[in-house]
């Protein structure tokens, strides 16, 4: 390779990292796998070293990634937080300890061990304690400044907020979460159809770095510390002596901690960790070599990203090949047919895989899968198996090709997919698989509003079989709700009252609990004024939908696709049998019109109304309601804690109201 080709495949280089540090460090949401990025690194890496005149301090060879999040204040950090050499072999492993070796010959070093730990492959954090107290807590961010994050770490319980000692010290820890927990995460984000984690290590930093410290708490986030950066009073000679001393102050450390005093010491607990990383109950990312003389750590010292005392071995990730025997399809909560991949069972990484998520039918075909194919499984981050390539060349002509199903495996709805969408969904507001989740929402304060039917008792109705359907809401008895808690009856009275006064609401609020897909409390709102009854909205054809404004043409589709099904017109027939109102109970003239032509975006926290009900306030004034600040935008409502929205209004002049001031206008 010339100069010339150098210099473009290094600014190439450049550009494809920064881009994914930024989605992994900053954004918590990777767009390749470790090895690939790492691989990317590397011949950055050795180009740069072949060719040292193009070196930039502005290469993420040269600086750690990761910049401080919008909304945190900023933290300096007394003492840098570093991140570490990557290698990827034992050659490379050994040349580390040869240098050192040599260089403590040279400085007469008597302790010449090596200390090798797990690599947590979580967000690197610091402590910092007065007087023996939890006083703050911040990231890496870019190894000089990181983000204040302090109230969300007091989350986590095995932080002490107090120390056996009373002392000044700054330590620092690798935030992560569990593998269990992990799986849990995002099995009930797949139920949720929420966007599932990519890796536990992405999980952990978005939990961590999240500006409501609530969130956090609900996160299942641990902490194993690793690390002194600063102590007052003590000196210590040894790093393995620091970390028992960490114990002893009441710190979680990292439990993964071997003593060695060769290169083949050195060399057998790294295949140890390897070995036994399946067995952890955390993910690990690699092992780390580190110098155990603290003293001769300050001779050998760093460089600008680096310390020259350590090095972390990367563990390649491993692949099997194995038989795709069948695709299968499970339903979600919300209703998404999700391609699963039965597999003949294949041990990967020390786990025994037999199944695996497809995620839609976009990745079959992007992969080219067919049913009998030879497939490749790999681990994703060491927790989520997922097929990486098919062996075409080992076809047999007996392959099948898969389609996803046209009706709902498990109600016989029908099945589709709307445009702009990658997911296939079961449109029956009455499949088993779907039930909880609708009823669930049929019942919440946005839509029928029935209080006292929380997801508990949802749950328990269903158990016993008292309820098998929304309908069956409006037929439960007085001593069958009484029955499901100790001394139930005042509780089954006021639940059976709330259920009666749910039956006179307006006609958008059950528009609203039917749960439509695309269609919310604004959309519900409009469709209600519209068509005045329920009659009147599911005769409406989908071209007629589409021309009111706020709809268009994707939401038209769902509606219509939504009322054609048997299940919804049956709902629909036993609801009204039970005496759900299915009129519009708004006038027919607005006779105050004084919002007409303006729009408003509510942000923040209200003291005297939900941003529902000001929203309602200001459409029955004739006024309309946005979730995003532009240009077109007349006035922001603005009440307290308000966010991005804000900051976007002022930047663009558009007019800021208080509650008092809205108050005013609406009088």
């Amino acid at each position: 390779m010339d100069k010339k080709q150098a210099k473009e495949r290094i600014e190439e280089l450049r550009k494809k990292t920064e881009y994914y540090a930024k989605a992994y460090y900053d954004d918590d949401k990777p767009k390749i796998s470790d090895f690939e990025y790492d691989m990317l690194m590397v011949e950055l890496r050795n180009l740069e070293k072949e060719f040292p005149e193009f070196i930039s301090k502005d290469s993420l060879t040269q600086k750690v990634g990761g910049h401080v999040k919008e909304g945190f204040k900023k933290v300096t950090h007394e003492v840098p937080l570093q991140s570490l050499q990557d290698v990827f072999s034992m050659e490379e492993v050994e040349d580390f300890i040869n240098k050192t070796e040599q260089k403590a010959i040279e400085n007469n070093i008597e302790n010449r061990n090596y200390v090798v730990e797990t690599k947590i492959d979580g967000l690197s954090a610091a402590l910092e304690y007065k007087e023996g107290k939890f006083v703050r807590g911040a990231t890496r961010g870019n190894g000089l400044v990181g983000e204040d994050v302090t109230n969300n770490l007091k989350t986590l319980k095995t932080i002490p907020m107090e120390l056996s000692e009373k002392i000044d010290i700054t330590v620092r820890g690798e935030v992560f979460i569990s593998k269990d927990d992990f799986e849990k995460m995002n099995q009930e984000r797949e139920e949720n159809e929420e966007e599932l984690f990519a890796n536990a290590r992405n999980a952990a930093a978005g939990s961590l770095r999240q500006l409501d410290s609530k969130i956090t708490a609900s996160r299942p986030l641990d902490i194993y510390i690793f690390n002194v950066q600063k102590i007052d009073g003590k000196n210590f000679n040894s790093h393995f002596e620091e970390l028992e001393y960490l114990s002893k102050l009441g710190f979680n450390v990292n439990p993964v901690r071997i003593e060695c005093k060769t290169i083949k010491e050195v060399e057998e607990a790294i295949k140890k960790i390897g070995d036994e990383r399946e067995e952890l109950t955390f993910g690990i990312d690699g092992a780390v070599v580190k110098v155990d003389d603290l003293n001769f750590r300050e001779i050998l010292g760093t460089t600008i990203k680096t310390p020259r005392w350590a090095v972390a071995y990367k563990y390649p990730p491993e692949k099997k090949e194995t038989i795709l025997k069948d695709i299968v399809c499970q339903v979600g909560r919300t209703g998404v047919i999700t391609p699963m991949a039965i597999l003949e069972p294949v041990k990967v990484a020390g786990s025994t895989i037999s199944k695996t998520t497809l995620h839609n039918e976009d990745f079959i075909k992007e992969k080219d899968l067919m049913i009998g194919d030879t497939v490749v499984i790999q681990k994703a981050g060491d927790v989520i198996p997922e097929i990486v390539e098919v062996k075409k060349e080992k076809r047999t002509g007996e392959e099948k090709e898969f389609n996803m199903p046209k009706v709902c495996p498990i109600c016989g709805a029908e099945a589709v997919r709307l445009e702009g969408e990658a997911a296939v969904r079961c449109t029956g507001i009455e499949c088993p698989a779907k039930l909880f989740r609708n009823l669930v929402h049929f019942v919440s304060r946005e839509a029928m509003n029935i209080d006292g039917l929380g997801e508990n008792i949802i749950g328990q109705l269903l158990d016993k079989k008292l309820i098998e359907n929304i309908a069956d809401i409006y037929t439960l008895k007085f001593e069958d709700i009484a029955s499901l808690k100790k001394n139930g009856k005042k509780f089954a009275e006021n639940l059976v009252n709330s259920i009666n006064r749910s039956k006179e609401n307006d006609l958008y609020r059950l528009i609203t609990a039917l749960g439509i897909r695309h269609v919310g409390v604004k959309a519900s709102k409009t469709l209600a004024r519209k068509y005045k009854n329920m009659e009147n909205l599911m005769s409406a054809t989908s071209e007629e939908l589409a021309l009111i404004e706020d709809i268009g043409p994707v939401m038209a589709e769902s509606i219509r696709e939504f009322f054609i099904q048997e299940q919804t017109i049956d709902l629909i027939k036993r609801l009204k049998e039970s005496g759900v109102n299915m009129e519009s109970l708004e006038s027919n003239e607005n006779t105050d019109s004084r919002f007409e032509g303006k729009t408003f975006v509510l942000t923040g926290s209200l003291q005297n109304y939900t941003r529902n009900e000001a929203a309602d306030i200001i459409e029955k004034l004739g006024g309309k309601t946005s979730g995003t600040v532009s240009k077109k935008t007349d006035f922001v409502l603005a009440g307290e804690e308000a966010g991005s929205k804000l900051t976007k209004a002022e930047k663009l002049g558009v007019k800021i109201i208080t509650e008092e001031e809205f108050n005013e206008m609406i009088k």
